[in-house]
Parts: structure tokens; sequence; C-alpha cells
């Protein structure tokens, strides 16, 4: 794991011209750690479906936030990071925290109101949030027409890849569809919040672990309020994803996410997570026998093409791009 403060910079020097352009474009470094994650996300859906088979899905999440918690504050001692020094960051980090709780509360209570192909499409606009929180909030992170467009055709490939199961509204679907959309919107938010404010300025460790240990207290209190009956059975399977989810997911993924955020745009690194769902696609395909169809062939098409596009760096004068 990278350092978030000095031991960064040499990696990000050698990674490419990222820092000496100004931040404008991913390197290969970025690129690559960023299919990771979104794989680990997309596989990630998976995992939750196997242990909703014995443990409720809001209480998996406070869960996968405590034992994370810990795992963060003892790699964080470990490295000799402050856990408690005063660097102006407390109300940011619990309204951070708070925000990531909402999210994950809304995702998991909207999943029982609409269907995972809906969700997907609704969750994955907080892109387009991120893309107009940064453009207000973060100076230097405008997106130009060409990103903009971008961003529409990666958005255009998760609607291909899962517009054959979307249905008719019911009143129980909308109100899934508008938790989603709320999901979405926290999800950008945090993003923005945190790269936009002191946040940025401490170690990814410190970021993660505000969030966290807020959603730890907040997540069990939401599975309480929507009468979940928590753990109410327990294999290895069910306990493997749990680790998955906790461990590698909540641990490991999200510190580097967070580093990601402070070294690179937060509108660019947005439009990665297009990919996300189409990962949990080919691991339902693998693992729980869901067939890959044309319209998921189509969407990667898509999603590349709309990925290219946002990261390509383009000459600031009219009609000259560069590679």
């Amino acid at each position: 794991m990278v350092d978030g403060n000095n031991a960064v910079q040499p990696m990000i020097a050698q990674g490419g011209n990222v820092l000496a352009d100004g931040n404008e474009a991913l390197d290969l470094l970025a690129m690559g750690l960023l299919v990771v994650l979104c794989a680990s996300w997309g596989l990630s859906q998976v995992t939750i479906k196997l242990a909703n088979q014995g443990v409720s899905p809001i209480m998996q999440g406070g869960i996968r936030s405590a034992v994370a918690a810990v795992l963060v504050a003892g790699w964080m001692a470990v490295r000799r990071e402050s856990l408690l020094g005063r660097d102006g960051t407390l109300w940011w980090g619990i309204g951070a925290g708070l925000l990531f709780s909402i999210e994950f509360l809304l995702i998991y209570w909207g999943l029982d109101l609409t269907n995972a192909s809906r969700a997907v499409i609704y969750l994955y606009t907080a892109p387009f949030v991120v893309a107009l929180g940064a453009r207000f909030f973060i100076p230097g992170e405008d997106l130009g027409k060409i990103q903009v467009l971008g961003l529409c055709c990666a958005f255009s490939g998760i609607v291909v890849a899962f517009g054959e199961s979307i249905n008719l509204h019911s009143a129980r679907m909308l109100l899934g569809d508008i938790m989603l959309l709320g999901a979405a919107l926290f999800w950008g938010i945090t993003t923005v919040m945190i790269k936009a404010t002191s946040l940025a300025r401490i170690s990814p460790g410190k970021t993660l672990l505000y969030q966290l240990l807020v959603s730890a207290l907040v997540l069990p209190l939401g599975s309480m309020a929507k009468s979940e009956p928590g753990i109410f059975k327990m294999t290895p399977l069910i306990a493997g994803c749990i680790v998955y989810q906790a461990v590698w997911v909540a641990f490991i993924t999200y510190l580097v996410w967070f580093w990601l955020i402070r070294q690179y745009p937060a509108s660019r690194l947005a439009s990665f997570t297009f990919l996300t769902p189409l990962f949990g696609v080919l691991a339902g395909a693998v693992l729980l026998d869901e067939p890959i169809t044309k319209a998921l062939l189509l969407a990667l098409v898509l999603v590349g093409a709309g990925i290219y596009l946002v990261n390509r760096r383009w000459d600031r004068r009219p009609g000259s791009p560069t590679p």
C-alpha cells in the first residue's frame, strides 16, 4: 500500500506525466488500479447476494464497516500515522461518514424495492454528480464537451446492458428508484467533498476511517429501524463473502480509491466506475450462471469508448486534439 502523503510522489513521477500536466489525465498506473477496483466492486455485488442467504443486507454493511475500521486503524498504527491529530478535518470527516452511511442505507434498502437492473442504472448516475460538483467546487477540473460526451456514452452502455429487464414503474419500484438516485447523489457529493475540502490533505487511511467508523454506527441502527433479522444463518460461503467485503473491498480497495481521489481528477476517476456493473454481470455469469447477452457486449464497447473520450487529453486550441 502506498503512503498517502510523501511516499506517493516518487511513484507518481515514475507513473507518467500526471503531476507535470496538472493532473489533467489518468496515467497507466491509475487506469490499472481502477480496473482492479471496478472488478472487485462488481464481484462484491455477487458476494452480497450470496451473503443475503444468512445475513440481512444493511446489517452486512454495518459488519463490513466495523471490521474494516479495525483493520484501517491497525494499519495506520503500524505506519505510525496519527489517528487523533488536530488537522481541522473532524467535522468534514463526520460529514463524509454520514453521507457514506446514507448512501449504503439507500442502496441496500432500495434494492428491496426495485430490481438490480434498474438499480444499477440509477446508481451509476453518480459520475454526473461528480462532474457537476467538480465544475463548481474543484478548481481546474472542468469537463469539456468531449468529456461530457464520453460520460454520456459510458452511461448509455449501462442502459444498454440492463435495458432488457426494464419494466414499467410500479409504486414500489418508483420508491426504490428514488432511493437509488438518492444513493448516487450522496456518492457523488462524498467524492467531491473529499477532493474539495481539507480531507484531500490527510492520509487516505484517515479519510476512510472517518467513513467506516460513522457507518459502523449508523448502518446497524438502520438495520434495526428496518426490523431486519440480522444474522440468521452462517456457513463457510457466507462467512467468506463477508470477509471479502470487509477485508478486500472496504479495507484495501477503498484505501486505494481514496488515494486515487487525492492524486487524480475526481471527474476522470468517476468515469471508470461505469465498469463496475459490467464486471458484476461477468461475475454473475461465472458464479451464478447468469447469461451474457449481445447487449452486454455492446455495452462494453460503449463504456470503453466513453472512458477513452473522458480521459483523452485534448489540446485547448480548437481543432487540435493531442493523444
